[in-house]
């Protein structure tokens, strides 16, 4: 009997359908179960979340692991390079989530756009600030989305339905999907020049680790906002701190950050940022989802 390891909390209806494919299921305790590394031997395969690293170590210590699932969106929690070469097969569930993550996206927006964090804040103060509160409108503004894959384009599919001019940016070839959504391909440079909402939607790897940073933050208009429901290392946080110290941007919606949580708050206290604790994907449906077809992925390759 294949025995799989669930290391970060999935779905109960996920964890009955895997048992009752005939799979055995153990749902590691974080808190008495100690360290991974050690747990990991006699298991085909561990399931994780985003909380869990699957390092090399734990690769290496997993001596019947042939399956890595990550129940989600990107891997960068996952050593893939250590897992192929140890011929351990690594599967996520992408698409699960996306509806609720290009839903977040409009959240921090419409938040931002009409200051509903300090708008209720002040009004639990007892505080009526009608007209230091003003906002503006997300119709007929242009979205710059970074990254066109699948929760890209459900981003600019909801923007057109808004009313909002979308321009697109991928390292690969979008043109005829840019034309099914309604959107004008550009390039980085254009988007950050052009844009009055930036939304990014990139997997963290070494040539996307930083690539909002000073330099990027300069390019930008100074009444634009920026938003991130990706992974906290592509923004450089202490430059955009500086931006928005400076006047240099508007403000900035983000789910998630360098280190979660952090560890310096200083950003996730500035007036002008909008923050939630990585909930992009935590809805009701995608967490059905993920577990879903996390349990489908898993029963495919060893039931």
């Amino acid at each position: 009997m294949a025995r799989v390891l669930v290391a970060d909390p999935i779905a109960e209806s996920a964890i009955k359908k895997m048992t009752d494919a005939g799979l055995e299921v153990v749902v590691r305790d974080k808190d008495a179960d100690g360290p991974i590394v050690e747990q990991i031997k006699g298991f085909d395969c561990i399931v994780v979340r985003s909380a869990t690293k699957v390092t090399k170590e734990v690769i290496e210590a997993g001596d019947r692991l042939r399956l890595i699932v990550r129940a989600g969106v990107g891997l960068d929690n996952v050593d893939q390079d250590a897992a192929k070469a140890k011929g351990v097969k690594v599967m996520n569930t992408p698409e699960a989530p996306t509806v609720s993550v290009a839903e977040m996206v409009f959240a921090h927006m419409f938040a931002l756009a009409r200051n509903i964090a300090l708008a209720d804040s002040s009004m639990k103060d007892e505080r009526w600030e009608k007209k230091k509160l003003k906002g503006v409108e997300l119709w007929q503004k242009t979205l710059g989305v970074i990254g066109f894959g699948r929760i890209g384009q459900a981003v600019a599919k909801r923007a057109k339905a808004l009313g909002m001019n979308v321009i697109a940016y991928d390292v690969v070839d979008i043109d005829s999907i840019c034309k099914e959504f309604g959107a004008k391909r550009a390039t980085l440079e254009e988007i950050l020049r052009e844009a009055d909402y930036i939304t990014l939607h990139v997997p963290l790897l070494p040539q996307t680790k930083g690539m909002i940073g000073r330099k990027q933050f300069e390019m930008m208009k100074s009444t634009a906002f920026i938003i991130n429901t990706s992974r906290g290392g592509v923004i450089d946080e202490s430059a955009l701190l500086d931006a928005l110290n400076s006047g240099e941007i508007a403000g900035a919606g983000l789910d998630v950050f360098e280190n979660e949580p952090p560890t310096d708050w200083k950003l996730v206290k500035h007036p002008k940022i909008i923050a939630t604790p990585h909930l992009a994907s935590t809805t009701v449906e995608a967490q059905a989802r993920v577990g879903e077809l996390t349990a489908e992925k898993v029963i495919n390759e060893l039931a």
